[in-house]
C-alpha cells in the first residue's frame, strides 16, 4: 500500500493554463465573423464621430446657395443639399448625434428598468403588481406613438427625444430583469444569504445584479440600434433634432421633396441609418450567442 501511495500522482488543474471567463468569451466571439464585422462597423462610426471636425472637409452648417443639389463629386463626394451644404461633413456630424443618442437613451433605460426590474422582482407581491401592470400599459402602446407623444408633452428636441427614447425602453429592461431575479432569487446561495442575515441591499447588489447582467448586456446593444432608429424617426417627424443640426433622420426629412431630382440627399443618410442598426444587431447577435448558455448548447 505504501508502494502504491508513492506512484500515484495527484493531478491537480494547471492554474495557468485556465481561462478566464471573459477571456474564453471573447475567443468566442471572434470565432464569429458576423459579430467581428458588426465590431468593425460600429467602431468605424465611433472614429468618424470622434474625428469629424478633422475629416470633415466643409463644417456643417456652411452654405452655398450657388451649389445646391450638386450630385456626388471629387469635391463634394456626397453631393450637396438644397442649402449647397456638403451631405459627406454633415453626415460624419450626425454620427455623433446619433451614437449619442443611442449610448446615453439606452443607459437611461438600463438604469431605471434595471432598478424596478429587480425591485419587482425580488420583492413581489403588490410591489411586482403596480410596476409589472406600469410596464403592461406602456407595451400596449406602440413604441414611436408613446415616443411622440412623450416629445409632444416636453416640445420638439433632441435632448427631449432622447428623454422619449428613455422612457419607451424602461419596459423591456425591466420586464427582462425581473424575470430572470425570479429565477436568480430561488438559487441556493440567494437563500443561504438571507439565512445568515445578510441585508437585503447587500444581496442585490453582490449576488442579484451580477447574476442578471448577462441578458441586459445583450439587450443593451440590440436597444442602441432600436433607439438610432427611434431618433431617426423623430427626427424625420420634425419632433427631434432641429435645424440646422445634422441628424441623419432630420437629413432625412428635409430631402425627401428632392427624391427624383437629387436621390443621394436621401440615399447617403439612410445608408448611414442602416449600417449602423446593422452594426449594433451584428454585436448583439454575437453577444446573445457568446453569452446565453442556451445557444452555446
Amino acid at each position: 500500500m505504501a508502494e502504491l501511495a508513492k506512484n500515484t500522482e495527484i493531478i491537480t488543474p494547471d492554474a495557468d493554463k485556465v481561462t478566464p471567463p471573459w477571456k474564453e468569451a471573447w475567443l468566442s466571439f471572434c470565432h464569429n465573423k458576423l459579430a467581428l464585422l458588426g465590431l468593425g462597423i460600429v467602431i468605424f462610426f465611433i472614429i468618424i464621430a470622434i474625428l469629424a471636425p478633422v475629416i470633415a472637409p466643409y463644417g456643417f452648417r456652411e452654405q452655398d446657395l450657388a451649389k445646391r443639389l450638386l450630385a456626388p463629386s471629387s469635391e463634394h463626394w456626397f453631393g450637396t443639399d438644397d442649402f449647397g451644404r456638403d451631405i459627406f461633413s454633415r453626415i460624419l456630424y450626425g454620427a455623433r448625434i446619433s451614437l449619442w443618442v443611442g449610448f446615453f437613451a439606452v443607459l437611461g433605460s438600463v438604469i431605471f428598468g434595471t432598478i424596478l426590474g429587480i425591485v419587482a422582482g425580488y420583492y413581489g407581491r403588490w410591489i411586482d403588481t403596480i410596476i409589472s401592470r406600469i410596464f403592461d400599459i406602456m407595451l400596449a402602446f406602440p413604441s414611436i406613438l408613446l415616443a411622440i407623444a412623450v416629445v409632444a408633452i416636453l416640445g420638439p428636441s433632441l435632448q427631449n427625444a432622447l428623454i422619449a427614447i428613455a422612457i419607451i425602453n424602461i419596459p423591456n429592461f425591466g420586464r427582462l430583469v425581473r424575470a430572470k431575479v425570479l429565477s436568480v432569487k430561488q438559487e441556493e446561495y440567494i437563500m443561504a444569504a438571507r439565512a445568515v442575515g445578510m441585508k437585503d441591499s447587500r444581496i442585490l447588489l453582490h449576488h442579484i445584479l451580477p447574476n442578471s447582467m448577462t441578458p441586459i448586456i445583450v439587450q443593451s446593444t440590440l436597444a442602441i440600434a432600436t433607439a438610432i432608429i427611434e431618433a431617426a424617426a423623430l427626427g424625420f417627424l420634425g419632433l427631434g433634432a432641429q435645424a440646422p443640426t445634422p441628424e441623419w433622420g432630420k437629413m432625412l426629412a428635409d430631402s425627401q421633396r428632392y427624391l427624383v431630382q437629387a436621390p443621394w440627399t436621401l440615399f447617403f443618410p439612410g445608408l448611414a441609418i442602416m449600417l449602423t442598426v446593422l452594426g449594433f444587431n451584428l454585436i448583439g447577435d454575437g453577444l446573445r450567442d457568446v453569452l446565453d448558455p442556451k445557444m452555446k448548447q
